[in-house]
C-alpha cells in the first residue's frame, strides 16, 4: 500500500482488515488468515485538524521520571514507521494472534522496500493460473 497523501486512520483501518483476513471468505477469528502488508511512503501520511501538534505519544523507560513524550510531528520526522505500526496495533486483537498479525506488517518511510521479489512472484503465479 502506498501511504502518500492518505489519512492515517483510514489507511490503518484498511491495513488492519487485510492483516486480520476479514476481506476473505475463509475468515475465521481464531486462525491467522490475513495477508502480509507492505506500506511505503510512511513519511507522507496526512492527518486532519491540529493533530500534528496536539496528538502526543508516550513511552516509559521503566525508571522513575522516565516518561518520554513526543508529538505526532516529531514522530513523523524521526520514525514515521512507528506511527503507522502503533495505529494498526491499536486496531488488532489484543492476544497472541494479534501479535502474529502485527509481525506480517512491513512499513517503510520511503518508496523503496526489499520485498519486490515476493510481489513479482505473486503476480506471475496469478497470470499462470488464468
Amino acid at each position: 500500500m502506498d501511504a502518500d497523501g492518505k489519512t492515517l486512520g483510514r489507511l490503518c483501518s484498511g491495513i488492519a482488515t487485510l492483516l486480520t483476513g476479514k476481506h476473505k471468505p475463509i475468515y475465521v477469528p481464531h486462525l491467522l488468515t490475513g495477508d502480509f502488508v507492505v506500506v511505503i511512503n510512511a513519511e507522507k501520511i496526512r492527518v486532519t485538524g491540529n493533530k500534528l501538534e496536539q496528538k502526543i505519544y508516550y513511552r516509559h523507560s521503566g525508571y522513575h521520571g522516565g516518561l518520554k513524550e513526543r508529538t505526532l510531528k516529531q514522530m513523523i520526522e524521526r520514525t514515521p514507521e512507528r506511527v503507522i505500526k502503533q495505529a494498526v496495533k491499536g486496531m488488532l486483537p489484543r492476544n497472541s494472534l494479534g501479535r502474529k498479525m502485527l509481525l506480517r506488517l512491513k512499513v517503510y518511510a520511503g518508496p523503496d522496500h526489499p520485498h519486490q521479489a515476493q510481489i513479482g512472484s505473486a503476480d506471475e503465479s496469478k497470470k499462470e493460473e488464468s
